[in-house]
C-alpha cells in the first residue's frame, strides 16, 4: 500500500509543479523577454519483482526554459539594424524638411534677391529699388545664418542623444555583469538546473543593448556571457563591465568621440561604435550633417565672392568704383577659422595653418586632414577625408611660410613647429554660411553702372562700331595689385583713344587731352580685320596690353577714324553692371562652371532627399526583418494562452487522478486493517 500511496504522491507533486509552471507562463504572457517554461517529467526507478519491475512514480527532472540561442541572436542583430536605420531616418527627415522647406530653405531667399537685382536694373538710379536690393540681400544673409544655426542645433541635439544613449549603455552593461554573477552563483547550476528568470532578464538587457549599439555575445564558463564590440573590444567580461563614455573630439571639438574605460585605462573606440541608435547617429553626422555644413558654406562663399567681384567692377551713384557687396571671404580670421589643430598635437603645438579661397568656381565641399608623417624632415600628407586617399605629399621648405595649392583654395602653413603625428583638420567651406554678411550699407554704394564707356568720334568717316565694353578686373588677378588704369578716383588713368592709321591697322593712344592724344609707353598697336568683330586689348593678365577691360570694334573703319574710351562720369542711368549681377542668378559660377547657385543648393537638397528616401526604405526593410525574427522567437519561446489553458486542464486532470490513486490506496489500507481486527 505504501508504494501505491507514494506513486500517487509523486504524481500529485509532479502535476502541482506543472500547474505552477503553467500558471507562471500565463501570468507572464505579456512580460518583455519572458521565455515559456515547461516541466520535464521522468519516471522514477522501478522496483524489481519476480514478475517484473513495478514502477514507483514520477519525478520532475527539470523545469526548462524554451529558447533558441540562434533565434535570440537573430533578434539582437535585427534589432540593432532596425534601430540604426530608424534613428538615421528620423534625423535625415529633420534635415530634409529644413533644407527643402519653402520657408526654411534657401531657394526663396535667393530668388527674391536676384529678382530685386533684375528689377533694379530697369531703373538703376531709383533709390527705392536699390533699397529693396539691400533688404533682399540681408534676407539672404539671414537665411544662410539661420540654416547654419539650425544645423548647429541639430548637431548639438545629436551630441546630446549620444551622451544620453551612452549612459543607457553603461546601465545595461552593469546590469548584464550583475546578472552574470547572479547566474553563476545560482543554486543547482552545477547540476544543470538553470535560473530561467535570470537568463530571461539577461537576454532582455542584451536585446535593449542592441537597440543602442551592435554587440557580439560569447558564452563563458558558469553560464556567463562576455559582451564584445564589433572589433572584439570587451564591454562585459564575467562580472566586470567596462564604461562607455563621450568627450569632445581632439580632432574637431564640435563632434563627440566615444571612449571605453576598462581597469583605469581609457581608449578611443569611435570607429567601433556601429549599429543601433549610436551607430545611426554617427552615420548621420559623417555622411549627411557635416556634408550639409560644407555644401551650404560653399554656396555662401561662392555667392559672396561672385557678388563682391562684380560689385567691384561697377560704378556707384557717387561715381566711384564699387566695394565689397558681402563680407570678404579671405579675412585673416576667416582663413584661420578653416583649420582646427588637433588638441593631442605634440608640444609646443604652435603651428599656424590657414586656408585661402582662391577660386570659388573650382571650390569643392570637402574636408581634409593635414598630417605630419615623420618620414622625413617636416614631411606631410594631405588626406581627403571622404576617400581616405593621400592627395598631396611633400616636405615643408625652410624657412616658412609654405603653400599647398589645390583646386579652389590654398593651404597656407604660416609658422610654428610641427612634430611627427601632428594633424590639422582642413575644412575650407564649413563655416561659410555663418561668415557671410552684408557690407554695402547705403543704396548709393550699389555699383550698378559700368565705370567705362566707349564712343565713336563724331567725325568718323567709316561705319566702325565700338562695343559698350566689358570689365574684367580692377586688380591684376596674378598679383592682386590694383591696375594703374583705376588708381585715380573717379577717373580712367589714362583715358584711351583707338585711332586707325589705315583700314586694317590702329594704335592705342593716351587721350588725357583728346585733342592731342599721345603714344603710350611702350607704344600699343594692332591689326584690324574688316568683316568680323575684333578685340582690342589682351585678356591675359601677364600681357602688357592687359587693361582690366575689353572692347570690341566691328564694321569698316577708315583711316583717322577714332574711338574714345573713358571713365563713365555721370553714368547714373547705366545699368550694365546691374544686369550682370542679376544674371548671376542663372550663370554657371560653381563646380567648375557647371552649376548656378540655385543648382548647387538644389543638389544639396536632392542629395539629402535621396538619402532620406533610402533611409526610409532601409528602415522599412529593417522593420520587416525584425518583425520576422520576433515572430520566430514568439513561435518558440512565446506564451500561447490557448495552449497553456489546455495544459492547465491536462495537468489538473492528472493531479486529480493522482489524488484518486492516493485515495484508493488509503481505502485498500483501511480494508486490510479491518480484516485483521
Amino acid at each position: 500500500m505504501a508504494g501505491l500511496i507514494n506513486i500517487g504522491l509523486t504524481g500529485v507533486l509532479g502535476q502541482q509543479s506543472a500547474l505552477n509552471t503553467t500558471g507562471n507562463n500565463i501570468t507572464n504572457a505579456n512580460t518583455p523577454g519572458y521565455s515559456r517554461q515547461q516541466v520535464n517529467f521522468e519516471s522514477q526507478p522501478g522496483t524489481p519483482t519476480g514478475a517484473g519491475t513495478i514502477g514507483s512514480g514520477v519525478t520532475v527532472n527539470d523545469i526548462q526554459r524554451v529558447a533558441s540561442e540562434y533565434v535570440t541572436e537573430q533578434v539582437r542583430s535585427d534589432t540593432s539594424l532596425f534601430k540604426e536605420q530608424d534613428t538615421l531616418n528620423n534625423e535625415l527627415s529633420k534635415l530634409d524638411n529644413l533644407l527643402g522647406g519653402d520657408s526654411t530653405g534657401l531657394n526663396k531667399a535667393l530668388n527674391n534677391f536676384f529678382a530685386s537685382l533684375q528689377s533694379a536694373a530697369e531703373d538703376p538710379a531709383a533709390l527705392p529699388q536699390r533699397q529693396l536690393v539691400l533688404g533682399e540681400a540681408q534676407g539672404v544673409v539671414n537665411r544662410f545664418r539661420a540654416l547654419h544655426s539650425q544645423l548647429v542645433q541639430q548637431r548639438e541635439s545629436v551630441n546630446s542623444q549620444m551622451k544620453a544613449s551612452t549612459n543607457d549603455v553603461n546601465t545595461l552593461l552593469s546590469g548584464v555583469a550583475d546578472l552574470n554573477i547572479a547566474i553563476s552563483e545560482s543554486p543547482g547550476l552545477a547540476q544543470g538546473k538553470m535560473p530561467n528568470d535570470l537568463l530571461d532578464k539577461r537576454d532582455e538587457k542584451l536585446r535593449q543593448l542592441s537597440e543602442l549599439i551592435r554587440v557580439r555575445v560569447v558564452p563563458a564558463e558558469g553560464s556567463q556571457v562576455n559582451v564584445l564590440m564589433g572589433n572584439g573590444q570587451a564591454l562585459v567580461v564575467g562580472g566586470d563591465a567596462s564604461k562607455l563614455g563621450t568627450r569632445r573630439s581632439d580632432e574637431d571639438p564640435r563632434r563627440f568621440d566615444f571612449t571605453l574605460s576598462t581597469g583605469g585605462r581609457q581608449t578611443v573606440v569611435t570607429d567601433q561604435v556601429i549599429g543601433g541608435a549610436l551607430g545611426g547617429l554617427r552615420q548621420f553626422v559623417a555622411e549627411s550633417l557635416q556634408p550639409a555644413f560644407n555644401e551650404l558654406g560653399r554656396v555662401a562663399i561662392a555667392l559672396s565672392d561672385q557678388m563682391n567681384q562684380q560689385n567691384q567692377l561697377g560704378m556707384t551713384l557717387g561715381g566711384t568704383l564699387g566695394g565689397l557687396f558681402f563680407s570678404d571671404i579671405n579675412t585673416p580670421e576667416a582663413q584661420l577659422s578653416r583649420v582646427v589643430a588637433n588638441a593631442a598635437n605634440a608640444s609646443p603645438n604652435n603651428g599656424v595653418v590657414s586656408v585661402e579661397i582662391t577660386d570659388s568656381q573650382a571650390l569643392a565641399a570637402g574636408s581634409y586632414t593635414l598630417k605630419f608623417s615623420g618620414t622625413g624632415p617636416q614631411s606631410y600628407e594631405l588626406i581627403d577625408r571622404a576617400s581616405g586617399n593621400v592627395i598631396r605629399q611633400d616636405s615643408l621648405p625652410a624657412p616658412l611660410p609654405a603653400e599647398i595649392t589645390l583646386p579652389g583654395f590654398n593651404v597656407r602653413i604660416q609658422s610654428g613647429t610641427f612634430q611627427p603625428g601632428d594633424t590639422f583638420l582642413i575644412n575650407p567651406t564649413g563655416s561659410g554660411a555663418t561668415d557671410i554678411g552684408l557690407k554695402v550699407e547705403r543704396e548709393e554704394d550699389l555699383a550698378f553702372a559700368s565705370p567705362i564707356k566707349g564712343e565713336a568720334s563724331n567725325g568718323n568717316a567709316g561705319n566702325g562700331v565700338i562695343s559698350q565694353g566689358t570689365m574684367l578686373a580692377v586688380r591684376n588677378p596674378l598679383t592682386n595689385v590694383p591696375l594703374s588704369e583705376f588708381t585715380q578716383r573717379g577717373a580712367l588713368s589714362p583715358p584711351l583713344m583707338v585711332r586707325f592709321t589705315d583700314a586694317t591697322n590702329y594704335q592705342v593712344l593716351d587721350a588725357t587731352d583728346p585733342s592731342n592724344p599721345q603714344a603710350l609707353t611702350p607704344p600699343v598697336t594692332g591689326s584690324y580685320q574688316p568683316g568680323i568683330t575684333n578685340k582690342i586689348f589682351s585678356e591675359n593678365p601677364s600681357d602688357p596690353n592687359y587693361r582690366g577691360f575689353q572692347y570690341e570694334i566691328s564694321g569698316e573703319p577708315r583711316q583717322n577714324d577714332s574711338f574714345l574710351i573713358q571713365y563713365n562720369t555721370g553714368g547714373t542711368s547705366d545699368n550694365r553692371n546691374a544686369r550682370v549681377m542679376g544674371g548671376l542668378a542663372t550663370a554657371n559660377t560653381m563646380n567648375g562652371g557647371a552649376q548656378s547657385f540655385n543648382e548647387a543648393y538644389g543638389g544639396l537638397v536632392e542629395r539629402v532627399g535621396v538619402q532620406t528616401r533610402q533611409a526610409q526604405l532601409d528602415q522599412e526593410a529593417g522593420q520587416a526583418l525584425l518583425t520576422q525574427s520576433n515572430q520566430q522567437r514568439e513561435a518558440i519561446s512565446g506564451v500561447n494562452l490557448d495552449e497553456e489553458a489546455g495544459r492547465l486542464i491536462q495537468y489538473q486532470a492528472a493531479y486529480n487522478a493522482s489524488a484518486k490513486v492516493m485515495s484508493v490506496a488509503q481505502e485498500l489500507f483501511n480494508t486490510l486493517l479491518t480484516t485483521f481486527r
